[in-house]
């Protein structure tokens, strides 16, 4: 894919999710999470650009450290979402303000990234974005589930893998 489709990619997925996350939703801990961010890691790593031929090293250490960041963030942001029960028993979600600024916190740190790889004369690769993005999803993910399932109501049982 082109780096423009891969960008346009990255904040078109962004925005929705943003959206998503910013208002109030069921939460279904049955479906499958993992599938938009598998799809999108799938088509990050296929692309031979994703790291800088001419500097290998500093362009994995560069993309390395925006997987650690998007890590953290989905880490984050998967705690500042608010969990809750309704009088039926379902779960809902909803992102709050603190949400917000996780999303602020690491816009800030890719774009100081993006700019450690201008200072150092190294293309990056818009799938690396796209790379990122599926590991934020699935951190959060997984961060979100976690909680939701400590919230169980008492008396039901669970099923162990």
């Amino acid at each position: 894919m082109s780096a423009q489709v891969n960008a346009a990619l990255v904040v078109v997925v962004m925005l929705l999710v943003l959206r998503r996350q910013m208002s109030a939703r069921r939460l279904d801990t049955e479906r499958r999470f993992w599938v938009l961010p598998v799809v999108l890691g799938a088509v990050a790593l296929r692309d031979p650009q994703l790291l800088d031929h001419r500097d290998t090293a500093w362009s994995a250490v560069l993309v390395g450290s925006g997987l650690l960041a998007v890590l953290a963030a989905g880490s984050v942001w998967g705690w500042t979402v608010r969990i809750w029960r309704d009088p039926d028993g379902a779960l809902w979600v909803r992102g709050t303000a603190a949400t917000l600024a996780a999303w602020g916190g690491l816009i800030a740190i890719r774009f100081g990234l993006f700019g450690i790889g201008e200072v150092l004369h190294l293309h990056q690769s818009s799938s690396a974005l796209l790379l990122g993005l599926a590991v934020l999803l699935l951190v959060r993910t997984l961060v979100v589930n976690w909680r939701a399932r400590a919230l169980e109501p008492p008396g039901r049982a669970t099923e162990s893998c």
